[in-house]
């Protein structure tokens, strides 16, 4: 990847639910490394289901970009414990994935045992297992670069090296240790859930336009 050039284009995806309903909103925004938003995408996954990759696919086809240079996830476990399979949205898609999280934790495998049982607590453990150890790294956003401390964060990541993911998180992160694809798709994602709460339409089919606790912790 040529991570000079300014045309590099990140899709962050990123979701938003409320434990009481069924479905949560999956919000994908493809940004360019000026920052300039020029993609959008949305579909819904279940809460405590298993389809959180099967959504985030479904995101990155339903957009038809061959400009996507870097997929960034906010979490690996998200809508209440749907666990995402990295290895098979990097085989699927073909584009190195950096994936996001921002806590500490001695990791969830507690918590499936206590919410779950049987063959569907089994795969849940299964595809945590796979994900692997989350790396630590310092950033600093754009606005940030002459003074304060580097933030931590902690990814995983797959196609790139450490240091050419902390470049990509370093070109999209304006301040704290958010970057804005991840920060833009969960302020859709969210916006989106709240109006979905007075209409019954159902976006499980992916809706684009082009111009939650868990996922901290996992």
């Amino acid at each position: 990847m040529h991570l000079n050039k300014k045309g590099i284009r990140a899709l962050g995806i990123a979701e938003s639910f409320v434990r009481k309903r069924p479905r949560s909103i999956l919000a994908g925004v493809v940004m360019r490394s000026d920052l300039i938003i020029d993609g959008f995408a949305f579909t819904e996954i279940t809460v405590g289901g298993m389809d959180a990759t099967d959504g985030i696919i479904k995101i990155f086809n339903s957009l038809e970009r061959s400009d996507i240079n870097v997929i960034m996830l906010n979490g690996c476990v998200i809508s209440w414990f749907n666990v995402v399979n990295l290895n098979r949205i990097y085989e699927e898609t073909g584009i190195p994935l950096i994936c996001v999280t921002y806590e500490t934790s001695e990791g969830l495998e507690p918590h499936f045992r206590r919410h779950f049982d049987g063959e569907d607590l089994q795969k849940r453990l299964d595809a945590y297992r796979m994900l692997g150890e989350r790396v630590p790294v310092k950033i600093k956003g754009k606005h940030e670069q002459s003074k304060g401390k580097k933030q931590e964060i902690l990814i995983r990541i797959l196609g790139l090296e450490k240091s050419e993911a902390v470049q990509i998180l370093r070109k999209f992160t304006l301040h704290g240790r958010i970057p804005e694809p991840l920060r833009v798709a969960r302020l859709c994602a969210r916006s989106l859930l709240r109006a979905s709460f007075s209409h019954s339409s159902s976006l499980s089919t992916p809706t684009t336009s082009s111009s939650a606790a868990s996922s901290s912790l996992n």
